[in-house]
């Protein structure tokens, strides 16, 4: 695994469709219980702006206003750190 290899913690992944619609959802045993959340919403937040979720997370450095305005207008569902990938 390669969580393990980096000394993650346990991880979970979610797959959305370009809707926002969860596909599907895995999660490691002993991954926290916000887990699932965040995993969607890194998918989410990339999904809704076209990119992947660390270069959101460089924009909630450089524009705090904008990621906190998606925030408001997707009711918080941004979480704009590494990890939400696009595939095409």
């Amino acid at each position: 695994n390669a969580g393990r290899g980096i000394n993650a913690a346990p991880l979970t992944v979610a797959v959305l469709d370009t809707g926002g619609h969860l596909i599907t959802l895995q999660r490691e045993d002993g991954a926290s219980l916000l887990r699932p959340n965040i995993a969607i919403g890194k998918a989410w937040g990339a999904i809704a702006l076209g990119k992947g979720s660390r270069l959101l997370a460089l924009d909630a450095q450089q524009r705090p206003a904008f990621i906190a305005a998606l925030n408001s207008m997707g009711q918080g569902s941004v979480v704009p750190a590494p990890g939400g990938v696009l595939i095409r």
